[in-house]
């Protein structure tokens, strides 16, 4: 009876290479740059749009590096797009507000609890933007950020 001898198959995918470019936040949002202009109804709504995307870049990095799936990683990101239009559209229907810096504006709306109610969105679509904005609370939370 003829042996065969089993070999070990060596991978082809460069893990560390593949790691470090998971890692970086572009892998999972290229378009960043340009939320502000699609939150924007107003020239004025450009300024905290950028703010926002400046407060929401280090959270995506954290999903970046956590050990969460990459389809996991687009849902949080594409929540935090809708999380940052329905800021703006508070800023529009609210003026005060704009005297507000973007991350108190960011803490204000996030908690426990989730997220805003979704302007003309489904049961579902708020459950996945309350469980993005959960974990963005917990993230802010953090004593060293």
């Amino acid at each position: 009876m003829a042996r065969t001898i089993l070999k070990a198959k060596t991978s082809k995918v460069n893990r560390l290479a593949r790691s470090a470019s998971l890692s970086d936040a572009s892998a999972y949002c290229r378009d960043l740059d340009t939320w502000p202009r699609s939150w924007m109804g107003l020239e004025k709504d450009l300024p905290p749009g950028e703010q926002l995307v400046a407060c929401f870049r280090p959270f995506i990095e954290h999903l970046a590096c956590s050990s969460l799936s990459p389809k996991t990683i687009r849902r949080h990101v594409d929540n935090l797009w809708l999380l940052g239009g329905e800021i703006i559209r508070d800023l529009n229907y609210d003026p005060s507000l704009r005297k507000v810096a973007a991350e108190q504006l960011l803490r204000n709306v996030v908690g426990v609890d989730g997220g805003p109610l979704i302007y003309n969105g489904s049961e579902e679509a708020q459950y996945s933007l309350d469980s993005t904005c959960r974990k963005l609370h917990r993230f802010l939370s953090q004593p060293q950020r």
